[in-house]
């Protein structure tokens, strides 16, 4: 695998971030910091309140999220919906955060369980519509290993 430079000579990505949509991101804010640990790092407030960009900050990583602007095609997902993303945290113990998660108000999707991949992971659905995996790591697991368990689960159903 090489770093040095993208497909078609692109030049480098140095940060990935997940950047959400929610209804109501004072709210959005509060329910992450006792969901998940995560500090605000800032918001930037129109006068009417709308929030246009706020950061979080979830151990080394940012979380962006904002109001939905629909006059820019920036909208949240239906809280009852299926988005089409899953933001995965990995946590030192996925039930103690689940827990944490639930008791904030999230919906838990999937119990924690041990997971073919060396994880023990759940899913849960947050009060704004999006799908969060958490996991820890149990075992070391190579990819060759993990797709012989994979093929395994279809072949014994």
């Amino acid at each position: 695998m090489t770093t040095s430079s993208s497909a078609g000579g692109a030049p480098p990505v140095h940060e990935l971030f997940v950047y959400l949509c929610v209804r109501d991101t004072a709210a959005a804010i509060d329910f992450y910091a006792r969901a998940f640990g995560a500090t605000e790092r800032y918001r930037l407030s129109e006068p009417s309140g709308r929030i246009g960009h706020a950061e979080l900050q979830f151990g080394p990583a940012v979380l962006m999220l904002a109001d939905e602007f629909p006059e820019c095609g920036f909208t949240a997902p239906l809280p009852e919906g299926l988005p089409g993303v899953v933001i995965h945290l990995h946590v030192d113990n996925a039930d103690a955060m689940a827990r944490a998660a639930v008791a904030a108000g999230a919906t838990l999707l999937s119990e924690p369980s041990d997971e073919f991949y060396g994880e023990r992971s759940c899913k849960l659905r947050d009060p704004f519509g999006h799908t969060w995996m958490l996991g820890h790591s149990i075992e070391a697991v190579s990819p060759q290993e993990m797709q012989r368990r994979y093929t395994a689960m279809f072949e014994t159903g």
